[in-house]
């Protein structure tokens, strides 16, 4: 055989063979296709991944490709033992796109869909001609970005839902009535909560609700007078929410008809009247009940008596009044929490309340209850909170509230207790938060304080008697978030080592006795400091220039709490105790602290809510320092203007010399800047006219030269706030140029002293005066208007930073 016939033969051979390998491989993999069957499922899913998922920065749907057999190795994908998808898990998977639900329509087995904490829009719509059959009986979609509203056939479509979660959405309209009358008769759970859904509650018609177990349909905007009476068809419903919607009316007595309720939330509303005697009746399965946030009146019907199983129970923010508390809650066995804050009740605080051993929560905050506090309260070792603030009792602390072993928050702010606080309740170990502001507490700070726990975060004392030093022993406070010791009467030294509590935030030491150099104190070390109020003591030595280099251990800082603060502006000169001070303000009435503000010399405050998260930035996170009121010297540190989140600035009423910095222009934030009483000389800079929030300033009683900057609003202040410099002049004082002469006018008959007159400058003096009318007319009307506008700023400022707005994800 020749060469070139051999190379001939040998490559048809190979060509034959690799022949017989393809089709033996493609039959095996067609055999292996046919048996999986998996190519339907495959492309139904890549199809919804191209459709409906536009990015995915996690990469969980890495392993989603055309070339695989099954999607059952997929990650989120789970299959029946005959390779069948029947469950898709996408919870917290980070995918952002528009939902289309028909891709995955094309599942026939699939049951359980969860897209819980993804980025998808769009709705539910499903396209029914195409696919006639939905067998989904579980479709989470919460916390998604669904905007659209509520597609009225989706039931339609999807017979055997059994729970439907779309809460945390922005899903807006009413809810379409034929949605909640074609509810799927298998349906046990309906979650709609956290929208902006609407619609007159009460006219739903719940039809199809036999099976249904849990409705929530709270954080949305429905409205209406009353609540639904067709709910009595739900008689297995055990869980009913509908708080934080805008209904009105009074509780249908028909509600307690529904037998096998273990929780039931109203809260948040405007429902009124009487709580109906006939929701007795629930009390068989009752294990929540929250009311609070109403208008409700009365009391708390004696049906409740025989709620054995009821565990917590929320009244507070009402109009309720009575001895309920003797003739019902002392007889609930097993209750945990009682929260009655916020209403009308008054009286002694009753003993009968110690029958509740099982008490881990008790709150009788903001009520009228006067006397002692009983004893016997801690003869259960559950408690955890007492709060028994804003109130009017007497007398001393019974030392066996030092019995609450596991007491975390005991809060008896703004009452009329006096004298020293009993060493036992100094010593309750697992204490968070030690508040006791606004009494007539007298004695000193234990010398061990933190010395057995240092579980302590805040320590609120203000407003009390206490005397004495700060005990070296705080620094042993490590988890110190708070320390409040202002209007007292204590005196010494900042203790060596302060410093050294990374976590304390707000410092409050104003108007006692303290002294010594503030340098020592080593103020600039704090890492997380927010708030330094310093003002009203004895201080001597220099500003710390470090004040404005801190270094966060966190970005973020949060003063989480049950309740918040509030920070009380001075508007005047006012001598109130409370001014310019931010308060720990759980369990404390709004409406009447701003109502005992009006009998006193606290006509002048003005309240603002105060979030409980602030933010911190870069360099310089202190959002208010007070220094004024000591023997401060020395000049004011440059560094100071690089405080950008500052908002009020004091250091008034010491003996600072030097020049105002220029680099307070860097004040962005800066509201309320005090510098006067002092030695400051130079002139003002015009950069101060640059902070857009500046509504206060005050640099009178300085050696302050030159004329006043017509930037930005300086020239709008008062003349009282620049008043007793040297040599400052222009608007709103008298004008630079202006040194008016004594002029004489004699009436001597002979005319020898005419001749002055003759000599003066007529059309100079009508200038000057004509100057000096129009110029004060100017500034009277421009301050009417300008000063209303500075106070409207400031006002949007502080509301910003407020917290009392009602927000969609609390």
């Amino acid at each position: 055989m020749k060469m070139g016939n051999f190379w001939v033969f040998q490559n048809q051979c190979m060509y034959l063979f690799s022949f017989f390998i393809f089709i033996s491989l493609s039959n095996n993999f067609t055999l292996s296709l046919q048996q999986q069957n998996p190519s339907n499922e495959v492309m139904a899913m890549l199809v919804f991944k191209q459709k409906s998922v536009a990015a995915d920065p996690q990469g969980f749907l890495n392993d989603w490709r055309l070339e695989s057999i099954t999607p059952c190795s997929w990650q989120g994908v789970s299959c029946s033992l005959h390779g069948k998808v029947t469950v898709l898990n996408f919870t917290d998977a980070g995918l952002i796109g528009r939902l289309h639900m028909d891709d995955l329509m094309d599942l026939e087995s699939l049951k359980h869909l969860h897209l819980s904490g993804n980025l998808f829009s769009g709705n539910l719509f499903l396209n029914k001609s195409s696919h006639p059959s939905c067998i989904i009986e579980t479709l989470d979609l919460s916390f998604n970005n669904l905007s659209e509203p509520i597609s009225e056939t989706f039931f339609s479509s999807c017979s055997h839902l059994v729970s439907l979660n779309l809460s945390h959405n922005s899903i807006p309209g009413d809810i379409p009535a034929v949605f909640v009358s074609d509810f799927s008769k298998s349906l046990k759970l309906l979650d709609l909560s956290h929208n902006n859904l609407s619609g007159d509650f009460p006219m739903l018609e719940f039809k199809n609700c036999a099976n249904l177990v849990t409705i929530n349909l709270s954080n949305n905007y429905l409205y209406g007078t009353g609540i639904l009476r067709s709910l009595t068809n739900c008689q297995l419903l055990e869980n009913l929410d509908v708080s934080l919607n805008k209904l009105e009316g009074t509780i249908p007595a028909s509600l307690g008809n529904l037998r096998n309720l273990k929780h039931l939330n109203l809260a948040q509303n405007t429902v009124c009247g009487n709580i109906p005697p006939e929701m007795g009746s629930m009390c068989g399965t009752l294990t929540e009940l929250d009311l609070s946030g109403n208008k409700l009146s009365g009391g708390f019907p004696e049906t409740f008596k025989s709620c054995n199983g009821l565990q917590r129970l929320n009244l507070g923010s009402n109009q309720l009044s009575g001895n309920f508390l003797t003739t019902v809650i002392s007889y609930l066995p097993i209750l945990q929490i009682l929260q009655v804050p916020f209403n009308n009740i008054s009286g002694f605080i009753p003993v009968s309340l110690t029958n509740c051993t099982k008490l881990q929560v008790l709150d009788l905050s903001s009520n009228g209850f006067d006397g002692k506090i009983p004893s016997g309260l801690c003869s259960n070792s559950s408690l955890r909170r007492l709060l028994l603030a804003d109130n009017f009792l007497s007398g001393t602390i019974p030392a066996d509230i030092g019995n609450c072993k596991r007491l975390e928050t005991i809060n008896f702010a703004r009452n009329h207790l006096s004298g020293p606080i009993p060493s036992e309740v100094w010593k309750l170990p697992n204490v968070h938060d030690f508040v006791m502001w606004g009494n007539n507490f007298s004695g000193e700070i234990p010398k061990d304080i933190c010395s057995g726990t240092r579980n302590l975060e805040k320590l609120a004392l203000n407003n009390n008697g206490f005397s004495g030093n700060i005990p070296a022993s705080i620094t042993n406070c490590e988890n110190l978030l708070w320390l409040s010791l202002s209007f007292n009467r204590l005196t010494g030294t900042i203790p060596a080592g302060l410093h050294n509590l990374q976590n304390l935030s707000i410092l409050q030491l104003s108007y006692n006795s303290f002294s010594g150099n503030i340098q020592t104190a080593d103020l600039g070390s704090f890492k997380n400091l927010i708030w330094l109020d310093l003002g009203s003591n004895q201080f001597t030595g220099q500003i710390p220039s470090n004040l404005a280099a801190q270094k966060r251990f966190d970005p973020v800082f949060s003063l989480s709490s049950k309740g918040g603060y509030m920070f009380l502006r001075d508007k005047g000169r006012s001598d109130c105790r409370l001014r310019n001070s931010l308060i720990y303000s759980e369990g404390i009435s709004e409406a009447k602290l701003q109502e005992s503000f009006e009998s006193n010399s606290c006509s002048l405050i003005t309240i603002y809510g105060w979030p409980n998260h602030l933010i911190k930035t870069s360099n310089g996170t202190i959002l208010f320092m007070d220094l004024s009121f000591n023997h401060l010297s020395g000049t004011i540190p440059d560094s100071i203007g690089s405080m950008s989140n500052l908002h009020v600035l004091d250091l008034s009423h010491n003996r600072l010399t030097g020049n105002i910095p220029d680099t307070f222009q860097g004040l962005k934030e800066v509201c309320l800047l005090k510098l006067s009483y002092n030695s400051l000389q130079g002139r003002l800079p015009g950069s101060l006219g640059l902070i857009t929030f500046l509504t206060d300033l005050d640099v009178s009683n300085n050696n302050l030269t030159g004329p006043i900057p017509s930037t930005g609003q300086l020239t709008t202040f008062p003349a009282s706030r620049y008043e007793n410099n040297l040599e400052l002049c222009g608007i709103p004082l008298p004008p630079c140029d202006y040194h008016p002469e004594t002029v004489p006018i004699s009436s001597d008959v002979n005319g020898k002293n005419h001749s002055m007159l003759r000599n003066v400058d007529w059309v100079w003096v009508i200038a000057v005066v004509g100057y000096i009318f129009g110029a004060a007319i100017g500034v009277c009307v421009g301050n009417v208007m300008l000063r209303g506008k500075e106070e409207w700023l400031l006002e949007k400022r502080l509301m910003i930073i407020s917290t009392f707005k009602r927000t969609k994800n609390s």
